[in-house]
């Protein structure tokens, strides 16, 4: 889709005009608001990183499929650099949809062709499979970190609109920083109410090593009846925090944070409703999605980030 223009200004009709319209704006915030009174929402859920004007607002299932690019990339060993590349392809690509359709027989999130041997409709249209095809591909590239990001996915990509890329990455860029860990709670998701679904630790645990290796399997599991527990507790997990290749000063901490924002990214399709780390905790249904200082009780995790699962 080509650039929208933007509308022409109209012109003014004189000083009646201004109350006519003045009471068609309080009609029309009246209405707004009446709306979502009665739906009960203020709104989809919603995420965001970055502040201000240096801010990208995306939806809960962009951030899932963001976390699955990031997760893929650390797991490789590769640099934040490729995961800002990958995430910027993406956001050209599908706008992190996983969609089902695209050019001729494109699909998922990197638009990849099951006719140009990217592999089958089925292995494209998991998250996972595609962002290790597309790491693949980059880690192929020649001094990808170096070059400059339009250059470097038009390589692994060959796409007829190469420069299309270069729009997408000061967002990919908040993105990747939160998503690595390098900017601990920068990721703020509102979720709203919990729709009555239990929470299943198995899956959370599945989709855990799926995107982050045996690592980060959960270690205990406390509450619901697989535990011994009431079924009226909730489960809660601890993932151990184990930072990828070689340790460095506050390896540990970027990796902590970057498991715990993938839960936040994930927590709408895994039923979480709290997440901690450190001395910080993000809660579901949260008005502005933020983080807060976590009580003492919550904050003992002992280095490990603790979900809480709806029951």
């Amino acid at each position: 889709m080509g650039p929208v223009s933007e509308p022409t200004r109209p012109r003014r009709r004189g000083r009646r005009a201004r109350p006519a319209a003045a009471l068609a704006v309080l009609f029309g915030i009246a209405a707004y608001v009446a709306v979502h009174q009665v739906t009960g929402s203020t709104g989809t859920p919603r995420c965001s990183v970055g502040s201000g004007d240096n801010r990208y607002e995306f939806t809960m299932d962009q951030a899932s499929n963001a976390a699955t690019i990031s997760a893929v990339g650390t797991t490789r060993g590769l640099p934040e650099r490729a995961v800002t590349i990958a995430l910027a392809t993406a956001l050209q690509e599908s706008a992190l949809r996983n969609i089902e359709h695209g050019d001729r027989d494109s699909l998922g999130l990197f638009q990849q062709r099951p006719s140009q041997g990217w592999g089958t409709p089925e292995q494209i249209m998991d998250p996972v499979y595609a962002s290790g095809k597309f790491y693949e591909g980059l880690e192929k590239v020649p001094g990808y970190s170096r070059l400059p990001l339009t250059v470097a996915a038009q390589k692994v990509q060959r796409s007829g609109f190469p420069q299309a890329y270069a729009k997408h990455e000061p967002d990919a860029t908040l993105l990747s920083a939160a998503l690595t860990g390098r900017s601990p709670a920068a990721l703020r998701c509102t979720t709203g109410k919990a729709d009555g679904r239990p929470g299943d630790p198995a899956r959370v645990r599945e989709e855990l090593v799926r995107a982050f290796g045996e690592k980060a399997a959960p270690k205990t599991v406390t509450g619901g009846p697989s535990a011994g527990r009431s079924a009226t507790e909730p489960p809660v997990l601890m993932v151990p925090v184990e930072s990828e290749g070689s340790a460095g000063a506050g390896a540990d901490e970027r990796r902590g944070w970057e498991l715990a924002q993938w839960a936040v990214a994930r927590s709408e399709a895994l039923r979480i409703t709290e997440v901690s780390y450190g001395d910080l905790v993000w809660r579901a249904g949260e008005a502005n999605g933020d983080w807060s200082k976590a009580p003492s009780a919550a904050a003992a995790t002992g280095g490990a980030v603790r979900i809480r699962l709806a029951r």
